[in-house]
């Protein structure tokens, strides 16, 4: 509670209650939107607008331009001095010393608030410190004009330099300063740019006008001006590009490091990599169709392919396309997949992508419940159309989802169907169809492997200020009509990402799965360790996958050398390593490599008696992930002095590209499991085969979790020993290398540090908290299953 806060609520409420149209704020020291529309409706009042109205519209900027401006020595009404001096506690500045009058404090205030904006702060004498209109407007809204949260420098210097470029343009609304890109700054940006172009009557719409400017305003290495800053500017609030982590900055000529961005951008965003800031390029920085007419080779379409329809795609372009697995009861759209349409289009040679959508239009559609029941009918259907395991089935989000209510709805939708998806067996992995923040947020928190974006609903606020997802594979750019002669249907474009997006299923009824390559990879080296003689098989096939990456001095010293002698003889039999493969569970790539050479540390280096206890086996798993994790940590500490925070944001997460991410984490927990498979009397075939296609892997890191680090207490222990422990000195030389040149963490604060384990230790238990749901809700249907049985048997 904030004292000032309390007492601008307490005078807003006891001078306004009897308003009509007033709406009391709650009276709690704490800042909020009820507050400042409170404080707003006082200001109509006072302006004699009657009723008034929880928001600070056309109407109200009307009467505050007849107020004019308001500074130092105005006397005219101290209640609307006041309403400032409160607005101005409740945004964290120090308003006043005596309510009521525009004091020297109440300028300086406004001054500070003004310079934070980005705004000239009015300079000496009467005129310095005002609140003109725009500003009074900034007074009693939520924006924040410092970084908060995970807001960075960078972004808000671009903020700060856009409102005060353009603050005294009509169009132009001064938005916040926190360090965070939003639909606010898009709209800024947009709006900034159409004055650039001339455009009269801006409104910050990519509409034909602004397309056609941008068109004649290329920009490219060598250029400077005007369009380089907003082009840079547009390039930072779309970083990082997850292929490299390239990152730029705002800046005034296109020198060879905003090349270099461009060109990563455009690669990961699927356009022709010349490092050009080209129309193309423009669009898809400002807006989620970006260039609606660019070449697509995906579509999506709730019409039957037929054999004509299939050979116009393929005439034109296309390689994929999007069908339905279902159509509810009710609908008349006739969307489902028809009887011998998946071999008519296997035949013309395209390729499938299934889509699940059960209504999903609004948020009564989504529920955990919803989500578990929809999982298992998608794979009745997908079974019954003989989809192969692995493959990808697109979950729907057919409309605009606010935060609050993914947050509330539409992820607890999609723990569901994992959950219903695992009943089964995970024959089939998830992906979500939404905008972009949609996807995002699905992915962070339930793993959807990939993202199908609908960006052609450019004006939903989840495509507005959010970038393009790590893990997209189509991206839904217009919709149109297709007349092939007589035959007419509709047709949704879709880019479709070529490096390591979802190619769409080429047929059905494989036996195989995504895994089976690598489990026959291992029996046949197995059988080569056992033919050759010597040593144990099991862990010599875990010494050859890692011997190429993960043989050097460092980790002969930590786990010993892999046995030449036999990767010799493994070569001429004419192996080579197999360095990655497709997790059937979750349908993400993981490194065998790692994943070979941390089992290979845990068999020679066993789980010491001590629970808290680590050694070389920790290390060539998790605990050196976490060292360089850490080493990450310290290169962004001025962006995340919290450790936690950073853990939140960075570990193990899809997409995120960091030295700990989401398939680094499986590859531990997997590791590990089979290292100890191993150790306890089984033969590396049986211990893969088990982990990858006997259901080890739906339950991988409650067992990893349970198994290694027990409970919280010690899981939180263990990461610190890892980062801070002196008694082993094979630990102490790995931490000096992998941390490289920054501060010991034993030379931080213990809170500090502190965090940052604890961000380590949450992290891992969330993923147990996700399987335990699962689990929980297999047994509530199996549970349900049996009761049925036996009211059936006993009717």
């Amino acid at each position: 509670m904030d004292q000032r806060v309390l007492e601008a609520q307490q005078w807003v409420n006891a001078t306004y209650g009897a308003v009509a149209g007033y709406q009391r704020c709650p009276e709690d020291g704490r800042t909020g939107w009820s507050t400042m529309y409170s404080l707003t409706m006082g200001l109509q009042h006072e302006l004699g607008i009657s009723p008034v109205v929880a928001s600070f519209g056309p109407g109200t900027m009307a009467k505050v331009k007849e107020l004019g401006a308001v500074g130092f020595g105005w006397n005219r009404n101290s209640n609307i001095v006041r309403i400032i001096q409160h607005g101005l506690f409740c945004k964290g500045y120090n308003g006043a010393n005596d309510y009521g009058e525009y004091s020297a404090v109440t300028t300086g205030a406004v001054k500070k608030m003004r310079v934070d904006m980005g705004l000239p702060d009015g300079g000496t004498g009467t005129a310095g410190g005002q609140v003109t209109p725009q500003i009074f407007r900034c007074v009693l809204n939520m924006d924040a004009y410092v970084t908060v949260g995970s807001g960075t420098d960078k972004v808000r210097g671009i903020q700060q330099w856009l409102n005060g470029r353009y603050w005294q343009r009509d169009a132009y609304t001064l938005g916040p300063c926190d360090g965070n890109y939003s639909r606010d700054v898009q709209k800024s940006l947009v709006i900034g740019l159409q004055y650039e172009l001339g455009i009269s009557q801006p409104n910050g719409n990519f509409g034909p006008g602004t397309q056609s400017g941008l068109k004649s305003h290329s920009v490219g290495p060598g250029s400077t001006g005007i369009f380089v800053e907003l082009f840079s500017a547009a390039c930072v609030f779309n970083e990082p590009v997850p292929l490299g982590n390239v990152r730029t900055t705002r800046k005034a000529t296109f020198d060879g490091a905003l090349g270099e961005y461009v060109r990563a951008f455009q690669s990961f965003s699927q356009l022709t990599a010349n490092g050009q800031g080209d129309y193309p390029t423009w669009a898809q920085l400002l807006v989620s169709t970006g260039d609606a007419d660019r070449p697509a080779q995906g579509c999506d379409t709730r019409f039957e392919i037929t054999a004509s329809r299939a050979q116009w795609l393929k005439s034109n372009g296309y390689r994929v396309v999007g069908r339905y697995l279902y159509d509810p009861p009710g609908s008349t759209l006739d969307k489902e997949i028809k009887p011998g349409e998946l071999k008519t289009i296997f035949d013309a040679g395209l390729r499938v992508f299934p889509i699940y959508q059960d209504n999903a239009r609004q948020l009564s559609d989504f529920t955990y419940s919803h989500g578990y029941q929809h999982a298992l009918n998608a794979h009745r259907l997908a079974v019954g159309y003989g989809f192969n395991r692995g493959t990808v089935i697109y979950f729907a989000v057919d409309y605009d989802a606010t935060q609050e209510q993914i947050d509330s709805a539409i992820v607890p939708y999609f723990q569901g169907v994992q959950a219903g998806l695992a009943n089964n067996g995970k024959k089939y992995v998830h992906g979500v169809y939404g905008s972009r923040n949609v996807c995002i947020n699905v992915t962070n928190k339930t793993y959807a492997r990939h993202s199908f974006v609908s960006g052609m609903s450019w004006g939903f606020s989840g495509n507005l200020g959010f970038p393009l997802p790590a893990n997209w594979s189509y991206n839904q750019i217009k919709e149109f009509t297709v007349t092939n002669g007589s035959d007419k249907f509709d047709l949704d474009r879709d880019v479709a990402r070529n490096d390591g997006g979802d190619p769409g299923q080429s047929s059905v009824n494989d036996s195989t799965g995504p895994a089976d390559t690598f489990l026959g990879y291992v029996q046949r080296l197995y059988d080569c360790a056992r033919s050759y003689g010597k040593g144990n098989p099991s862990q010599l096939v875990m010494e050859y996958i890692r011997s190429d990456q993960y043989n050097d001095l460092r980790w002969k010293g930590l786990i010993g050398g892999v046995d030449d002698e036999f990767t010799g003889y493994a070569n001429a039999q004419g192996f080579t390593v197999m360095k990655e493969f497709v997790d059937p569970v979750t349908g993400y790539t993981i490194g065998a490599e790692h994943m070979m050479a941390t089992a290979n540390g845990h068999l020679v280096s066993p789980q010491p008696s001590n629970p808290k206890s680590v050694n070389a086996g920790d290390i060539a798993g998790w605990g050196g992930d976490l060292l360089t994790f850490y080493g990450d940590w310290r290169d962004a500490v001025d962006r995340y002095p919290n450790g936690h925070t950073f853990c939140d944001e960075k570990l193990a997460k899809p997409g995120v590209a960091t030295s700990f991410g989401f398939s680094d984490l499986i590859e531990d927990a997997d590791g590990y499991l089979i290292a100890r498979r191993v150790a306890g009397g089984t033969d590396i075939v049986t211990a893969v085969r088990d982990q990858y296609n006997g259901g080890g892997g739906l339950h991988r890191f409650t067992n990893y979790y349970q198994q290694r680090f027990t409970n919280a207490e010690d899981c939180n222990f263990l990461a610190h020993n890892i980062l801070a422990a002196a008694d082993d000195a094979k630990l102490v030389v790995a931490r000096r290398f992998l941390i490289g040149p920054h501060a010991a963490p034993s030379d931080l604060s213990y809170d500090d540090l502190q965090r940052f384990e604890q961000g380590f230790a949450d992290t891992l238990l969330a993923r147990t908290g996700m399987e335990s749901r699962m689990a929980r809700q297999y047994k509530a249907n199996h549970d349900a299953y049996l009761r049925q049985a036996q009211q059936r048997a006993v009717r």
